[in-house]
């Protein structure tokens, strides 16, 4: 659903690459390979694997066929609660049979350890495997225990990330979804004037113009006593989207009143905004929209202003000298277009 919107944030705020964003972004498998590669250092093994389940065709393997038959192996035993420890495959009858212990690559020993979540349930297992049947040693046995519980850690932040990522993205879609106007989809009051004064400070800084106009459906009220509010706001609803042909993708778009719309034109003069204006006066008046099935000729009147004409102008000063060119257009009759001048009467 377009608003008119233009490039800047309605929000205030934080970068968008927050911290918690950035660590929900991160893969799990390139968390899980850290403590697989710390695995591989702080033991020496041939390999260290974090396996949460079937290992075999696993990504990370990057299809070295020496891991890819470590994985193979390793699926052969299930996650258990119990700590595994087999010094010399080759010594049990049921093992020694397995392919890839009596055969290539001739794996010789075997552990794993158990890693829990946050509310002690089995998740996954540490499993090493090495080529030379070795035992583990106490410091080794606590190693194990201390990188189960810093796994448990990272997935306990994992979910906690994710969380946060997810109610980050609702908050996002709340916030804007209350600066929408419900029936047209354009920005409300508050947007409107919230990228108005945005875009104003941006282009002074960037020494380029800015314009904006009021825009005033001229039949709204014979529409609205003659066909009640509903038909009236289908009428609304289809001359935004007339309106929203005419300008271009980052300009804003906002419901300013009722019946009133305002736009803002960032880096537009005010020769640009009235030759806007005139299109939208003319894309209005030449569609004439069905109100019960029979084609009703429409027309607006616009007033605009633009800073190139009143450069020290601030947002509230340019929205009421834009009200009152629009009050002039109303006056000059219906299907009119009025620009606000320095020296006019107000």
């Amino acid at each position: 659903m377009s608003s008119g919107v233009s490039s800047f944030q309605l929000t205030s705020g934080a970068p968008a690459n927050t911290a918690i964003e950035r660590l929900s972004a991160e893969k799990p498998e390139a968390r899980i390979a850290r403590f697989e590669r710390l695995g591989l250092q702080l033991f020496s093994v041939a390999n260290c694997f974090i396996t949460f389940g079937r290992l075999a065709g696993r990504s990370n393997s990057n299809g070295h066929p020496i891991s890819e038959m470590e994985a193979v192996f390793s699926d052969y035993f299930p996650l258990t609660e119990d700590v595994v420890l087999i010094d010399d495959l080759t010594q049990d009858a049921e093992l020694a049979q397995l392919p890839y212990v009596a055969g290539a690559p001739f794996i010789r020993f075997y552990a794993s350890y158990p890693v829990h979540d946050m509310h002690g349930q089995l998740v996954a297992c540490i499993r090493l495997i090495d080529y030379q049947p070795r035992k583990l040693d106490s410091t080794a046995h606590l190693l194990l225990a201390d990188m189960a519980v810093l796994i448990q850690h990272e997935l306990a932040l994992t979910s906690v990330c994710q969380q946060q990522h997810e109610l980050l993205k609702q908050n996002r879609y709340l916030k804007r979804e209350a600066m929408i106007d419900p029936l047209l989809g354009t920005w409300n009051k508050g947007a409107i004037i919230r990228s108005l004064g945005l875009e104003l400070e941006r282009c002074r800084k960037a020494e380029k113009p800015l314009s904006l106009m009021f825009v005033f459906p001229d039949q709204i009220e014979l529409l609205r006593r003659d066909h009640g509010v509903s038909g009236a706001d289908q009428i609304l609803i289809r001359m935004v989207s007339r309106i929203r042909s005419c300008i271009r993708p980052f300009d804003a778009l906002g419901r300013f009143g009722e019946d009133q719309f305002l736009i803002v034109l960032p880096g537009a003069s005010h020769l640009v905004s009235f030759a806007v204006a005139e299109r939208i006066r003319l894309a209005v008046m030449m569609h004439p929209e069905p109100v019960n099935q029979v084609p009703t000729k429409l027309t607006v009147c616009t007033g605009t202003v633009s800073t190139d004409a009143f450069p020290d102008a601030d947002p509230e000063a340019l929205v009421g000298l834009a009200e009152r060119a629009l009050l002039s257009a109303k006056r000059a009759g219906n299907n009119s277009v009025v620009q606000a001048e320095p020296g006019q009467p107000t």
